[in-house]
């Protein structure tokens, strides 16, 4: 894609600061810089330059950095101005970009531009957002391997491979006395049955890298004065719900965002669960059953050391516990009971017994949470996904997944379709067929200056 018009915008997070930095990409970068600083730096130097309006006024002085096209991250000409911090000065060396040829760009659009210019796929130009957004070192760096091309390069083997058992079924199409359906489909399904392992291996890694960007939320419910405010100041390491041995302290949602094993999760402490007459508390048990139908985890506490006690609870729960839902009962205050610090294997959910005012048990809780959520402990292979990836991956294996010795040779051209379509929804992720509102979609959601 070659632009007929130049884009401009602050590339910094708003806010007062050290440094800025204000960018511009397009034809008339060097028409620019030439009336800016009255030359045309060398390509990818750092000059140091006053920065004056038409008029001759000075606006800043600062740091100028010119990349001519191709070699640049759009793929066309580009200026940076390193300028100082402050948003009026960033804000009037805008306005005179865009008097000397620019236009305010759309968000996520320099980032669009790279991709159309073939220097960056979809999935790398997401990535560029991902790792700006990432909430930990985890997510940041599964959202570099994707920057990088990994993820990329394994959708692109994939679709290779696809393609040439397609070819050859629709050779046998073309040539069915030369080529026959029984012999082709021998040779290719167990092929076909070696690449559908390797999308749901990716799938894993994708679903995983998703729980990265997208979090996770974990409502912690029970009777009142069980621990739970305890137990969420203790894994938020913060003392952000009050304690109290009143019942009823809590009678509104609280939420803290934490990370356990590098992920971010919203932990929302809830009013405790019992039958009242008070509409407040009332009100506080109907969010706590909204939070629970939103989770992708229910902690049930309980004070009571045995499993049957909370055969008790999850009757009281019935009503309120969402389809498949996830619950893990956590046995606390083992302290005062006397009980050891375990986890055992119930019928209904797995059973943690922890003391959360003394801490005990928390790492073994913590582990059992990461693995409920579906967060392993390796990063290989792990890259940041979205659910467009993940439903392009789904897709891609429903396609293969009819594909058998017997289909393959009495259609080949079935077969055929199905490696197709299976080949067309993994070239989706990486930008192949998914069309200007697809696009529109997802660089909509970038920031100014990305």
């Amino acid at each position: 894609m070659t632009a007929t018009d130049t884009i401009a915008a602050i590339a910094t997070a708003q806010g007062r600061g050290a440094l800025g930095v204000v960018r511009a990409s397009g034809p008339a970068v060097p028409a620019i810089l030439q009336a800016l600083i009255g030359q045309l730096p060398a390509p990818r130097h750092a000059v140091f330059r006053s920065l004056k309006a038409a008029a001759g006024e000075m606006l800043d002085a600062g740091v100028v950095i010119y990349f001519p096209a191709p070699a640049s991250f759009t793929g066309e000409d580009i200026c940076e101005l390193h300028t100082h911090g402050n948003p009026l000065v960033m804000q009037a060396l805008l306005e005179e970009l865009c008097r000397l040829g620019a236009r305010l760009a759309r968000p996520g659009e320099f980032s669009e531009r790279a991709f159309r210019n073939g220097k960056l796929d979809l999935a790398q130009a997401e990535a560029v957002a991902d790792l700006i957004e990432s909430r930990s070192m985890r997510a940041a760096r599964s959202a570099l391997r994707t920057l990088q091309g990994e993820f990329s390069t394994r959708i692109n083997d994939l679709v290779a491979a696809l393609t040439h058992s397609r070819v050859a079924f629709e050779g046998a199409i073309d040539f069915p006395d030369d080529i026959p359906g029984e012999a082709l489909a021998a040779a290719e399904l167990p092929r076909i049955v070696g690449l559908r392992g390797q999308i749901d291996e990716l799938l894993a890694s994708a679903r995983q890298g998703a729980r990265l960007n997208s979090g996770a939320t974990v409502a912690i419910v029970g009777a009142p004065n069980v621990g739970k405010s305890t137990l969420l100041n203790r894994l938020a390491r913060a003392d952000r719900a009050i304690v109290s041995a009143i019942p009823g302290t809590t009678r509104d949602i609280i939420e803290v965002d934490t990370l356990i094993k590098d992920v971010p999760v919203r932990l929302c402490d809830t009013a405790g669960l019992r039958d009242t007459a008070d509409p407040i508390e009332q009100e506080g048990i109907r969010r706590a059953n909204e939070a629970m139908a939103s989770a992708d985890l229910i902690v049930l506490m309980t004070d009571a050391p045995e499993p049957r006690r909370t055969q008790e609870l999850f009757a009281m729960l019935n009503q309120s516990l969402p389809a498949n839902a996830r619950v893990l009962v956590v046995h606390n205050k083992i302290d005062v009971y006397g009980a050891t610090s375990r986890c055992v294997a119930g019928p209904d959910a797995d059973h943690i017994f922890i003391s959360a005012r003394e801490g005990t048990g928390m790492d073994l809780l913590t582990e059992t949470l990461g693995r409920m959520l579906g967060i392993e402990d390796t990063e290989e292979n792990e890259f940041v996904a979205r659910s467009r990836h993940l439903a392009a991956l789904e897709l891609a294996r429903d396609e293969l997944a009819p594909l058998d010795i017997a289909l393959a040779s009495s259609a080949p051209e079935l077969a055929a379709e199905g490696l197709r379509r299976a080949a067309d929804a993994l070239h989706t992720i990486v930008g192949g067929g998914g069309g200007e509102a697809l696009l529109g979609e997802i660089f909509s959601r970038f920031c100014l200056g990305k």
